[in-house]
């Protein structure tokens, strides 16, 4: 009986140790947000000129959204999106969302 208690409590601290580990050695999850680019707050020509200015708010808006800091930014490809339209009339870059890619 105590073997077992004993066991099993080994396999308990063994199983909540595991999310820890994975967590500090960095699991490298990513989530990509779109963000329209007349949104209203003016931050659309930092993050589309990839300077300096964009890489401080693109780390802001990863950290608003509860990630560590940024893996990339810029305007949103096409295809990123507007799915599996074939036929897409175009779209003036201007009025492309902005995509920014967050990581842990």
């Amino acid at each position: 009986m105590r073997r077992t208690l004993a066991v099993l409590s080994a396999l308990g601290v063994l199983v909540s140790a595991v999310p820890a580990l994975a967590a500090s050695q960095g699991t490298g999850v990513e989530k990509t947000f779109l963000i329209p680019s007349s949104d209203g707050y003016g931050v659309a020509e930092c993050l589309t000129t990839g300077g300096e200015c964009g890489q401080v708010v693109a780390d802001a808006w990863c950290e608003s959204q509860g990630y560590a800091k940024s893996a990339s930014f810029g305007v949103a490809a096409q295809d990123e999106y507007t799915g599996a339209i074939e036929a897409a009339p175009a779209v003036k870059t201007s009025d492309r969302p902005i995509r920014i890619t967050c990581r842990d």
